[in-house]
């Protein structure tokens, strides 16, 4: 082969090699070209839904097209992740991610949530609020551990359901504390709340968004919220762990999509997804919503996913939580 073919031969090779990089960066300047749909296992109105259409507002306005929930409710979250494991991966199809993943990456051993579900990003985090009657004895934090030790199994929480964030989080709270309280399972938070209220439960560990309003209105004392910090919209109900050093157990929401998902794809919804964070009008919503920002990478995500189930799965294990049947 004389030099001038075997110059053009390898230019060739050379083309045809660059083609797959070259249509990847061309596939993610154009997505999204028609509506992307996010997978929200919860029902409409609840925190997770509510922060889902907010921020799918945002992007639609970000990104020129449609970014639309899904509600797919069921199998404690899993029918939601199922769907987004089987969609394609190519960015129309999204997870919106919570504490339940991590949870059930120990309840359910079939569901790897890490290993199937590429990490997108983080959008918030949301703290639960410990709270009882307004007329109960019980007014702060080590009142209700001194009352839980003297008075062992007589108190009695609510929660959403076996397995869920609210109960997970008692269940750490007892571990660490060293008293044993009451389960009393409910289909929904709202239902605990509400035998709260009449007194046939004695408190509920509920995610903040949800119990603002009562907790404004003086239905419910919070005793205190479960996150690491006090919350600027609730300055006077302290951080448990100013009682409880190292307890923490936060809601919290997120981003991911099928695996395989080009990274190119993933860096742009990212991104996208971060600079609302620096918009003031999407910060205040947030702020109401009684959750904060989660900034980061991709892989910030994928770790912090990580981390809540390595954590969530000692607990589980502590206290012996058995998936509901």
């Amino acid at each position: 082969m004389s030099n001038s073919p075997r110059r053009s031969f390898l230019k060739l090779v050379a083309g045809s090699l660059a083609c797959p990089a070259i249509v990847r960066t061309a596939w993610a300047q154009a997505y999204p070209n028609r509506p992307v749909r996010l997978i929200v296992a919860t029902a409409p109105g609840g925190t997770a839904d509510l922060l889902a259409r907010l921020a799918c507002q945002w992007l639609s306005d970000r990104m020129g097209q449609s970014f639309v929930v899904e509600n797919r409710t069921g199998a404690s979250g899993n029918i939601a992740v199922e769907t987004v494991i089987r969609a394609a991966p190519d960015g129309y199809t999204l997870h919106f991610s919570g504490p339940v993943n991590a949870i059930n990456a120990t309840l359910y051993e079939k569901i790897n949530y890490v290993e199937e579900i590429a990490a997108v990003a983080g959008l918030a985090q949301a703290p639960h609020v410990i709270e009882v009657n307004p007329d109960s004895p019980i007014k702060s934090v080590p009142e209700l551990i001194a009352y839980a030790k003297a008075n062992p199994g007589k108190l009695s929480y609510g929660s959403a359901g076996i397995g869920t964030s609210n109960h997970v989080a008692v269940e750490l709270f007892k571990m660490m504390a060293g008293v044993d309280m009451l389960h009393v399972p409910y289909r929904g938070t709202s239902p605990a709340i509400m035998d709260v209220f009449g007194g046939s439960i004695q408190l509920v560990f509920d995610i903040l968004p949800s119990s603002m309003e009562y907790i404004r209105s003086g239905k419910l004392r919070a005793l205190a919220v479960t996150g690491p910090t006090r919350m600027e919209s609730l300055p006077d109900v302290p951080a448990a762990l100013e009682f409880l050093p190292g307890y923490e157990a936060s809601a919290w929401f997120g981003f991911g999509a099928p695996k395989h998902t080009p990274a190119d794809i993933i860096e742009k919804l990212n991104s996208e997804i971060n600079a609302a964070f620096a918009d003031t009008k999407m910060k205040a919503r947030l702020a109401d919503l009684g959750s904060v920002p989660m900034p980061g990478t991709p892989g910030d995500f994928r770790k912090f996913v990580a981390d809540e189930t390595e954590k969530w799965a000692k607990v589980i294990r502590f206290a012996g939580i058995k998936a509901a049947q």
